[in-house]
């Protein structure tokens, strides 16, 4: 009794005098107190607790504040009206504790202080065990990079439809990102199928790398599906028509009929399952794979699997027109394939074919390798180009 009287005497004092030092001491006190039994306490007593520290801190700032977020933060039934304060204060150390873990803020309140406050408020609230979608939608629509970073690796983050959406969205220019979406169970199907056709070779590999079981099953799975379909989008809508098309190149071949004067004829026709499977015996990669070079948007992957197979410019020149569904490709193009290609050894080619063959045979379906062809094409090219500037030199 005695402790209890005394403290109410200092709390009487600590108001009335308006001193910062005893308010301290008194709110520490009054802390103290209610963290040791809090679990016992019920509504009306926290409500007690409430009014008292409430008054306390309308004239405590700082360290104390950021002392009292601290304590009260993970308490299930901390004071609401002090946390209320605390959790919108300006200043994120003392925000931070509350924002990150009180269960008290109702999603309301995580949306209010989304809407007002820093990102810094926002990248606290994006690190709560359990966020609910109408929270990381605020979140989203407010947040930089880093809030979508955090969001996107809590998985207690719950994501709308829209907000999945935005995350796959900002993805396509940050990769680190990509890999962090990659790895949740709870994407949707089609926008999981978006992510991942549009990421590239190095954060599949490292998805497939750092992700679980069931991730990994899940990721392979799309990949595969994603791998099938760019079969068809390269030109054979039929997988019958790859059989034939290999069967008819397999007999030429038997009878040494296969040679570039009959690829230069199948490119002149548009006869593309032709063309490929040709030139898959002639430069001695998959179908699968030439497949996909022949329908890049970038005229390096055209150009490897032709110089692998020693085919004269005019050759290559017609491919390069047949290839896409029989696009013309324009002058100028044309002018700079072709200083490209004599620039590139037939060496180089063969060894940059191979490459991207083992990458196709070791992955699960080949799903995880072509599509990086592109930009390896690019960085071989680039590295042959410069060795032949320094022999000429």
């Amino acid at each position: 009794m005695d402790a209890g009287q005394s403290l109410i005497v200092e709390l009487e004092d600590a108001i009335q005098s308006g001193a910062a030092d005893k308010r301290v001491e008194v709110m520490r006190r009054v802390t103290d107190l209610f963290v040791a039994d809090a679990d016992r306490f019920n509504d009306q007593q926290v409500d007690v607790f409430d009014a008292v520290l409430g008054q306390l801190i309308k004239k405590i700032e700082g360290k104390a504040l950021i002392e009292l977020s601290r304590r009260l933060g993970p308490i299930k039934n901390a004071p609401s009206d002090v946390l209320q304060r605390l959790a919108r204060d300006d200043d994120i150390a003392v925000a931070e504790p509350v924002l990150t873990q009180s269960t008290r803020l109702s999603d309301n309140d995580l949306i209010e202080i989304a809407n007002t406050k820093t990102q810094g408020h926002l990248l606290a609230i994006s690190g709560r065990s359990q966020i609910g979608t109408t929270v990381t939608d605020a979140l989203l629509q407010r947040g930089d990079h880093q809030v979508f970073h955090k969001l996107a690796g809590n998985y207690g983050a719950n994501f709308s439809e829209n907000g999945f959406t935005s995350l796959v969205a900002h993805s396509q220019r940050d990769e680190q990102l990509a890999e962090k979406i990659g790895l949740r169970l709870d994407v949707p199907e089609p926008l999981f199928r978006e992510l991942l056709s549009r990421a590239t070779e190095t954060v599949r590999t490292r998805l497939l790398a750092v992700a679980g079981p069931e991730s990994r099953y899940q990721i392979q799975r799309v990949l595969a599906n994603i791998s099938q379909n760019e079969r068809h989008e390269a030109g054979f809508q039929d997988e019958q028509e790859y059989a034939d098309a290999h069967a008819r190149a397999l007999a030429m071949r038997n009878e040494g009929r296969l040679n570039e004067a009959e690829l230069f004829e199948f490119a002149k026709a548009n006869r593309d399952a032709d063309m490929i499977a040709a030139l898959s015996l002639l430069c001695g990669a998959p179908m699968s794979l030439v497949a996909k070079l022949l329908n890049s948007e970038h005229r390096e992957a055209v150009l490897i699997p032709c110089k692998a197979a020693g085919l004269e410019w005019q050759t290559v020149r017609m491919i390069l027109n047949c290839r896409s569904a029989g696009r013309i490709a324009s002058d100028q193009d044309i002018d700079s394939a072709r200083i490209d290609y004599a620039k590139l050894s037939a060496s180089t080619a063969q060894r940059v074919l191979r490459f991207w063959q083992v990458r196709q045979t070791a992955s699960n379906a080949g799903a995880a390798t072509v599509s990086g062809a592109t930009a390896s094409a690019s960085e071989a090219l680039r590295s042959q180009y410069s060795m032949a500037k320094r022999a000429q030199a």
